[in-house]
């Protein structure tokens, strides 16, 4: 198959559907970062197209608003020459009382193969899986998970750390109550041996006190809100949104209250390593969660991460396909 070298001894994949980082080994997280590497030398030719989901029907299921994540997945499809179906909810059968159940069965009867779902309801991928018979790829579920996103920050992060993050401390800086990033990194990120912070106001970390002395499966993190603490040394700080639209009133008094406490400004990222790497998933809140001036900086790797985007979904897409191997 073009695209990914045969020939080579390499682990299988084993995963029908991708809903989450906390099935993944390290073997797993390996094989993807090679299968991305692969994905990045294709996306490095002059036609980044190569056919491997030739004749493969990939939906995208999107019920929340999306860029990054939508238009990546999009352009990944296209380049392993899969047929993208795009459906915007807003303008489908799901406006007119059709349930999420009712959509799966009608996309699975026009050929759909690969479904990639994004939700406002944690769970919802899981439900489409139990009743899809192709693969189930979660783009997002309400404050859950978000499973590329994380590898794609892995990968960010090895591109410039190289594979072994052991030691390495990283921080997730901000909302990490609502964020389904955080959740899905925690599970990467400690799984990759790197010394994982979370940091935020104390209501914003409420519950993640009690998963920190449980520990994840690769290992402990650090839960705190003492922003000098955290970034002290810092190899790599990843700033999130204020989820404004998912948050209950009470929890901050107010952004501008929370920009002059935990915003990451450059004096307090002057704290970290002097190679520090500024990362974000994106959307941003510039002058909230993060400085213009750090954010657009010669820390950033803000748009190394959106690159990435398109190889590790395209590495993702072809795994799930049993394209490797």
């Amino acid at each position: 198959m073009e695209g990914v070298e045969r020939g080579t001894e390499a682990p299988a994949w084993r995963h029908r559907h991708l809903l989450d980082t906390d099935v993944l080994s390290r073997t797993d997280l390996d094989l993807v970062m090679r299968t991305t590497d692969a994905m990045k030398e294709v996306l490095r030719r002059p036609i980044a197209t190569v056919p491997a989901l030739r004749g493969w029907n990939l939906t995208l299921l999107f019920y929340e608003a999306s860029t990054r994540t939508r238009v990546s997945f999009e352009v990944a499809g296209k380049n392993l020459s899969a047929n993208v179906v795009n459906i915007a909810t807003g303008a489908s059968s799901v406006t007119k009382g059709e349930s999420l159940l009712d959509t799966i069965r009608t996309l699975e009867a026009l050929g759909t193969r690969l479904l990639v779902i994004r939700h406002s309801v944690s769970g919802a991928p899981y439900l489409a899986a139990r009743h899809f018979s192709g693969h189930v790829l979660n783009a997002g579920d309400g404050l859950h998970a978000h499973p590329t996103q994380a590898l794609l920050d892995l990968y960010t992060l090895r591109e410039h750390f190289g594979s072994n993050l052991t030691g390495r401390k990283v921080v997730i800086l901000g909302d990490v109550l609502h964020s389904r990033v955080a959740r899905s990194n925690i599970w990467t990120l400690t799984a990759a041996g790197a010394d994982l912070w979370l940091c935020g106001p104390s209501t914003l970390l409420r519950g993640f006190e009690t998963w920190a002395r449980a520990g994840a499966r690769g290992g402990r993190f650090t839960v705190t809100s003492d922003l000098r603490a955290a970034l002290r040394d810092a190899d790599a700080v990843m700033a999130l949104r204020i989820q404004r639209e998912r948050m209950s009133a009470g929890l901050l008094p107010s952004l501008w209250e929370y920009a002059d406490r935990f915003g990451l400004t450059a004096d307090r990222l002057a704290l970290a390593r002097p190679d520090v790497l500024v990362m974000h998933p994106g959307p941003m809140n510039e002058g909230v969660e993060i400085a213009p001036d750090v954010a657009a900086g010669p820390h950033s790797v803000i748009t190394d991460q959106v690159a990435n985007g398109v190889a590790v979904r395209m590495a993702v897409l072809q795994l799930l396909a049993g394209r490797v191997g």
